[in-house]
């Protein structure tokens, strides 16, 4: 069998975690891979919790060093073992007991046809909305069964080759957060790699914190501190070759509009407005990093 015969590893990335739903995806997800790396961005040390837990190895950062270093952390620590693949998961990610299986034998199936890929994804069905999420403007183009090549994938789900991810560099850390996964896969597809969606495989995913309406237009509702990680890390990427148009174009067309109903609708509207324009600020400034570090505050809460 495919999955006996490859060492498939996992990386759960936490912050805060609701211990519940974590407890549930660890319990389905050390059944399926040779290794569970959980890589902590909290604060409090939650070792304790986990050194029962079978194949789960837990490193807690201390404070919260973004998505993308704590991402790289466990890859680094997988490839370290010999792992082949490794799939990337949210702490509040849902997966049936198949799950690793069923992307492995795609991804198998695309290296037997010889084609150039280096990470596969689920279907993400939203949590809020109780649907599969599909882009609105690129096209996904069928490849072979029922696998789809895109332009880019969430991390959640996100099966690597760890071999062919070290051709193309790991996750950029000083995104920090927003951003992270898409950039990572047009960095690929610019080196002639390719992404794809396993259509026949779906996973239940929360994406944003709420979600709210204007005109029957429905959009997501975030923490106050990720507008200025989503702001500046736009106007950073935008300047990128690399980026598609697509995205910058919808993307800076659209931030007069983000800034109005995060100015207007939204509670926090005053904090909502600072983070917009310190975002803005640093993405015209071409400045990285954590949020804390660019303007000396300690709360990144």
């Amino acid at each position: 069998m495919v999955g006996k015969a490859l060492k498939v590893g996992a990386v759960i990335i936490l912050y805060e975690p609701d211990l519940i739903r974590l407890t549930s995806l660890l319990s389905i997800l050390t059944k399926q891979v040779e290794k569970v790396v959980l890589v902590d961005n909290s604060n409090d040390d939650l070792s304790e919790v986990f050194k029962h837990i079978p194949k789960a190895k837990y490193i807690s950062l201390g404070h919260n060093h973004g998505i993308a270093f704590a991402q790289n952390k466990g890859l680094e620590l997988l490839a370290n073992r010999h792992c082949q693949y490794a799939v990337l998961f949210d702490q509040d990610s849902v997966i049936q007991s198949d799950f690793i299986y069923n992307l492995l034998t795609r991804f198998e199936k695309l290296k037997e046809q010889g084609l150039k890929f280096v990470a596969l994804g689920p279907r993400v069905v939203c949590e809020f909305e109780q649907k599969a999420v599909s882009p609105l403007v690129q096209r996904q183009c069928l490849v072979v069964d029922d696998i789809f090549d895109a332009s880019q994938i969430i991390a959640s789900g996100m099966m690597v080759n760890l071999a062919s991810m070290r051709l193309i560099g790991f996750k950029e850390a000083e995104l920090f957060i927003d951003g992270v996964d898409h950039e990572w896969c047009w960095r690929a597809k610019k080196l002639g790699w390719h992404v794809g969606i396993v259509d026949g495989v779906r996973m239940m995913h929360r994406l944003g914190d709420n979600r709210g309406k204007i005109f029957n237009i429905t959009y997501k509702i975030g923490a106050p501190i990720r507008l200025y990680y989503q702001f500046r890390n736009i106007l950073v990427l935008s300047r990128r070759g690399y980026v598609p148009w697509y995205w910058k174009l919808r993307n800076l067309g659209l931030m007069p509009a983000r800034f109005i109903i995060n100015s207007v609708l939204l509670s926090h509207r005053r904090q909502r407005i600072c983070y917009m324009l310190r975002g803005i600020w640093d993405g015209v400034c071409h400045r990285r990093g954590s949020y804390s570090s660019n303007w000396k505050v300690n709360n990144e809460s």
